[in-house]
């Protein structure tokens, strides 16, 4: 009668807590953000990318006269295309780089065998990045201030034109890691992280190139960032809607297709 009684207890309602499954989604992609983040805190590779690169040519270019940025101080030029530059590295060229790896070595194979939806992966990675990319603005910000930078402008402009441009390059980098292989990821994000720095309008005015190179330039989203930023900073505009809208397109387009066309392996 005892064994009947204490298998009845063991049976019934609490006797396995906690519950099996899956924890909830916002647990898992808090989780897994916060795995990225200390993974790509601890790439030296990944850091010298996406912070001393930066940050060395913040102040290359604003102590030496090698690019003429027009009236002012170069700093006051520089430092929005740098910003811009900071967010190109971390959210498409680093993060293009480590997820096509870990996608070549099965890393993601087996994060697709768990419960963690890839939608959720994306958002985590991207969560990750801001992370990364606050901590670059930090930097870049003290820097351009102790050459003496003095921006103006609203900063609610200047925190969605950095989030926008976040979402847009994050999901051009997740598109390009899910589906090239490995070397090629790392040669094509490479690439296109020098062409966009010379053509993107963050050390080299636009007004630099011909009118219609300028045209089909400023649809690209570093442009429509690093302008944004400048405007902001630089001029005191206001919401810069134009740039804005650009970045909003390419955000959308970008992780729509990241979440189409994103191979697990």
């Amino acid at each position: 009668m005892s064994v009947t009684t204490d298998t009845a207890h063991a049976t019934g309602a609490g006797a396995f807590t906690p519950a099996p499954g899956p924890a909830p989604l916002p647990r898992m992609i808090r989780a897994q953000a916060l795995l990225e983040t200390k993974m790509l805190l601890r790439n030296g590779e990944q850091l010298l990318l996406t912070v001393v690169i930066p940050a060395l040519l913040l102040v290359l270019f604003s102590a030496v006269d090698i690019v003429d940025t027009g009236k002012g101080r170069s700093v006051d030029f520089l430092a929005p295309g740098i910003l811009a530059l900071a967010v190109l590295s971390t959210a498409f060229t680093g993060q293009a780089i480590a997820t096509g790896f870990e996608r070549r070595y099965g890393v993601l194979k087996r994060l697709g065998a768990s419960p963690l939806p890839r939608w959720a992966l994306m958002a985590a990675k991207t969560c990750s990045v801001l992370v990364t990319e606050a901590l670059q603005v930090v930097l870049l910000v003290v820097i351009a201030y102790a050459l003496g930078w003095s921006p103006h402008g609203d900063p609610a402009a200047v925190l969605l034109l950095l989030l926008l441009g976040t979402a847009a390059f994050s999901g051009l980098g997740l598109l390009m890691a899910g589906t090239l292989k490995a070397e090629a990821t790392l040669a094509a994000a490479n690439l296109v992280f020098l062409l966009l720095l010379v053509g993107g309008g963050v050390i080299v005015p636009m007004d630099k190139f011909s009118g219609g190179t300028q045209d089909v330039l400023k649809l690209l989203p570093i442009s429509a960032l690093s302008d944004g930023l400048r405007d902001v900073l630089q001029n005191g505009a206001g919401m810069p809607w134009g740039d804005l809208g650009i970045l909003a397109v390419w955000a959308v387009l970008g992780l729509a297709a990241a979440g189409r066309w994103f191979r697990w392996e």
